[in-house]
């Protein structure tokens, strides 16, 4: 059938290696790594410590880390084959245009625009609130119609995406110079957190550390989890199923380490460095997870613990206001790269739906000076500013989650069904015990999507619906794949 055709991974790497469309490969596993840590430490780590341990899982909070880091790690170790092997812009797209075919490689990156995209601009309205709240540490306050959640026009969250995307448009190097100096910044802030913080522990704070479970009133209909509608199992805070409730919650801290996977095609040598990259950050963002969610925690009783900024707060409750300040500038440099690599991500995946012909070719155009992929990029910065400036997001942010989730289960699906397809292909790291690996990655991400609310899997259903209409109507009669003979290319 048609709508299953697929791309050849030989078609892949021809597209990657020669034409107008080639990008420059420039980007080391360290480059990797640092655009993955860019990408996961923000929001997570200055908010949701704070959330989660207060309303689902207490102390345990570091558990719950810890699991959705394995979650995290399954779907990496997944990732990594695939980007290995097929090392070219796209990510799961990409993976799944050579494995599943055309019309699934479609749906995924449709759904990667939407976590990529809305990611970003969830992040960039985040942004604009830390940035209004250091402003006023100096005596500069902003209209609340122009900086923060209610805000008419979101200008501060409006320029940094511009911003950034004209530090992406000038090439794959400054970005990646851009996001080592930012990453450094909120990494010293985030050891200053951990160490500073030690100073202040008091031990009775862990007690208990997994509190008593009880049942969550009060949230049903489109608000309660798919899970507690299709199973009547009620929302639970605290207990071991709490743990794992915080878990669905905290994920949102990991997203963005898939998109180390669609650099590499600017990646120097993404055989040995892709899994590298894709595995180091993930390892290294759990290990800071864990560690300061046991600093806060230690710090403030988690009952008393801030939903909004509770790393801050947990020193301000102790005296020390300079740290909280200082968080403060942490926080903007975490959120600013982590709004600029989902727009990286978001521009090489659309990039690679353009190549293929299934959007208009022409944004794919390659800047001749810079090697980068400008108009794609001009179109999503552009987008995503409006996005970001105008609409209040925190009501749609969980459809970042689920998209998240959606691409996880695919490219774990198609780890065995490209080793059944293509055995031959050269595979420098390889996903271990498949098919358990895979099959427990599709499992974990299924399960967390289950304790998601019904009016995400509602709002996600129509945007997949919407996406399949854009497919039927522009890119099935144009792609390429079927318009042009395979190319006979060794890999």
């Amino acid at each position: 059938m048609s709508l299953f055709r697929t791309k050849s991974v030989e078609q892949s790497i021809q597209d990657a290696e020669g034409g107008e469309h080639r990008l420059t490969r420039s980007l080391s596993a360290l480059d990797l790594t640092v655009f993955g840590i860019g990408v996961i430490v923000g929001t997570g780590i200055f908010v949701l410590t704070g959330v989660a341990a207060k309303n689902t899982a207490g102390p345990a909070v570091a558990i719950s880390f810890a699991v959705a880091g394995v979650v995290c790690a399954l779907a990496a170790l997944c990732y990594a084959e695939f980007a290995a092997t097929v090392p070219v812009a796209g990510s799961a797209y990409t993976f799944a245009y050579a494995t599943i075919g055309e019309f699934p490689a479609w749906i995924i990156g449709w759904d990667l625009m939407l976590e990529m995209a809305l990611g970003a601009a969830v992040v960039a309205s985040g942004w604009s609130g830390y940035f209004a709240s250091l402003l006023k540490n100096f005596g500069v306050y902003l209209p609340e119609s122009l900086a923060g959640d209610q805000a008419v026009f979101n200008v501060p969250a409006a320029v940094i995406v511009l911003v950034l995307t004209g530090v992406l448009v000038a090439g794959i190097k400054l970005s990646a110079r851009f996001n080592a100096v930012m990453v450094a910044i909120k990494m010293i802030v985030v050891l200053l957190v951990i160490v500073a913080g030690l100073f202040f522990i008091r031990s009775a704070n862990y007690t208990p550390f997994v509190p008593p479970s009880h049942v969550i009133e009060g949230r049903g209909g489109l608000q309660a989890p798919l899970i507690q509608t299709l199973f009547g199992v009620p929302p639970v805070a605290y207990g071991v199923f709490g743990i794992f409730a915080g878990a669905a919650l905290v994920f949102f801290a990991y997203i963005g380490f898939d998109v180390v996977a669609t650099a590499a095609e600017e990646t120097r040598n993404p055989q040995r460095d892709l899994p590298i990259g894709i595995i180091a950050s993930l390892v290294v963002c759990t290990v800071l997870y864990v560690v300061v969610s046991l600093v806060v925690v230690g710090m403030q009783h988690y009952s008393s613990l801030s939903v909004s900024a509770p790393l801050a707060d947990a020193f301000r409750s102790v005296g020390e206001s300079w740290i909280a300040t200082l968080i403060s500038v942490g926080a903007i440099a975490g959120l600013t790269t982590v709004v600029m690599v989902l727009m990286l991500g978001q521009s090489r995946v659309l990039f690679a739906m353009c190549r293929d012909n299934l959007l208009p070719r022409s944004l794919a155009a390659v800047h001749p000076t810079y090697r980068t992929p400008y108009r794609i990029t001009v179109v999503i910065g552009v987008a995503t500013a409006l996005l970001a400036a105008f609409i209040p997001l925190s009501a749609i942010a969980e459809l970042v989650n689920i998209g998240t989730l959606f691409a996880f289960v695919v490219v774990a699906i198609a780890v065995p069904i490209l080793r059944r397809t293509r055995p031959d292909l050269h595979r420098s790291f390889r996903t271990p015990f498949v098919p358990v690996v895979p099959a427990l990655s599709v499992l974990a991400s299924v399960y967390l999507m289950l304790n998601l609310p019904v009016e995400t899997w509602i709002r996600f259903l129509v945007w997949m619906i919407v996406g399949a209409g854009v497919y039927f109507m522009y890119g099935h009669r144009r792609s390429r794949v079927a318009a042009e003979p395979e190319p006979l290319l060794e890999v």
